[in-house]
């Protein structure tokens, strides 16, 4: 026997914290770098499926798919009968529920009877309402799933809403459709049956052939990866996510394929709800692959949410006051000569800080009436009224009012004459200092200001 000691629990946390996240990756091989790196995200991950409500919004949209299902086939329907393409929803619905064995094909004829049962024509107007309302609660809850991963506190407008949402609704499966039509007329054709009997063309059609299903799975979760979110995302880091989403849809195909397989005690036991239960936890599962992607899209795009701990963002009045300046003094320089307006994203890259602070600020910025948002995609950021007539005093009364409502502001507090005269004090005071300041004259600021470089204490002392 060995007489070395083993390893406790806490040594062995000691030791991953030290290899994984004390190590300097730009320091270290390529290979090694990158294999950190995933470790990293896997870690990120992981603690995000666990502690960040990743779960509980995977119940939610399991409910919420279940309203609104059969109404999201039942406009899709339609609009693929105008196409002649409305047969092929069928075998799509029971490929994609083919893990579930008999019990798919059974849940599969059960939606297809719902669905052809539904009689747009004779709906009304209240009931054609209903039917685009549960249809687009559904992708608001969708979006507000990815949007919390991505940290994005603004959602789409009304107006983009239903200009996104129908888009993926109507056109998203006749282009889906399209394409598998044209492939499998591609295959057909007499070029291809040739090809298939020479050698090496045959393995790689064959291949190209079964490939092809996982293919258009990847492609999928990459086109919702970059879609959905009221973001920019990167085709790379939508790309990872989707190629990994992808990987664990098939393994998790397989394994609730055997589960399936081997659950004839659990429909014994349950009857004719195990089908139901089956449905539900393949939904979950489902959506919970999804939600995992997009965080590993989210984490590949912003590593600098990649940390060892969770880490909950707290901005202090002074760090608020001072992102809100220097938002300001970027955007009325670049305003003023000229250059591209700044989002979100280009702004948090800037300053180094992360997404969630920006917004922040920006939102407060924005509603103080100091900003103004674009309507480009992504939007930007350009000033709300001319900067020569807006104070510097106004930048940071904005970030100091925001949050306030009518039922929680300084008015609703009890009157105290000590307190009231301070605050009063020190509104004046700042108003003295800052009267004559304007974000003209922080935008145009002397080349010192200009290259970042921060003032000497003797400066200051001046």
């Amino acid at each position: 026997m060995s007489d070395k000691p083993r390893p406790k629990i806490g040594d062995v946390k000691g030791w991953f914290y030290r290899t994984v996240w004390e190590a300097e990756l730009a320091a270290l091989p390529r290979w090694h770098a990158m294999s950190l790196t995933t470790v990293r995200i896997g870690h990120a991950v992981i603690r995000s499926v666990t502690g960040e409500q990743l779960t509980l919004r995977a119940m939610s949209l399991v409910y919420t798919t279940l309203l609104s299902l059969v109404p999201l086939l039942a406009i899709s329907f339609s609009v693929l009968k105008g196409f002649g393409v409305h047969n092929q929803v069928e075998p799509l619905l029971l490929s994609l529920l083919e893990p579930l064995g008999e019990k798919g094909v059974e849940i599969t004829t059960e939606i297809i009877g719902f669905v052809e049962n539904v009689k747009v024509g004779v709906l009304g107007f209240i009931g054609f309402a209903l039917l685009f309302y549960t249809v687009v609660s559904l992708m608001q809850k969708i979006e507000r799933a990815f949007n919390h991963t991505w940290h994005i506190v603004r959602e789409r407008s009304l107006g983009e809403q239903f200009r996104d949402y129908l888009s993926v609704i109507i056109i998203g499966p006749a282009l889906v459709f399209a394409a598998i039509g044209i492939m499998a007329s591609l295959l057909n054709t007499a070029v291809i049956e040739m090809l298939s009997g020479i050698e090496p063309f045959g393995f790689l059609i064959k291949t190209g052939v079964k490939a092809a299903p996982f293919v258009m799975i990847v492609g999928a979760f990459t086109f919702i990866y970059m879609f959905i979110p009221n973001t920019s995302v990167k085709l790379r880091s939508a790309l990872i996510g989707g190629l990994v989403a992808g990987v664990l849809w098939n393994v998790n195909g397989w394994v609730f394929a055997s589960f399936v397989v081997n659950s004839a005690q659990y429909a014994a036991i349950y009857s004719t709800f195990a089908t139901l239960f089956l449905f539900l936890i393949w939904l979950y599962l489902g959506w919970l692959i999804l939600l995992i992607g997009a965080s590993i899209a989210f984490h590949d795009q912003h590593p600098e949410y990649v940390t060892a701990t969770r880490r909950l963002l707290r901005l202090s009045n002074r760090m608020q006051e001072r992102l809100a300046l220097q938002i300001a003094y970027l955007i009325g320089r670049d305003f003023y000569h000229g250059k591209t307006p700044w989002s979100g994203d280009g702004l948090a890259q800037e300053l180094s800080a992360p997404m969630d602070a920006t917004d922040i600020v920006l939102s407060a910025l924005e509603s103080g009436g100091v900003l103004a948002r674009t309507q480009s995609d992504p939007p930007a950021f350009l000033p709300a009224r001319p900067l020569d007539t807006t104070r510097v005093i106004d930048v940071l009364r904005a970030v100091r009012a925001a949050g306030e409502s009518d039922y929680l502001n300084p008015g609703k507090l009890p009157s105290e004459r000590a307190v009231d005269t301070i605050m009063t004090e020190i509104e004046i005071a700042s108003e003295d200092v800052l009267s004559s300041k304007t974000l003209k004259d922080l935008a145009l600021s002397d080349d010192a200001s200009c290259t970042g470089s921060k003032p000497t204490a003797a400066t200051l002392k001046e």
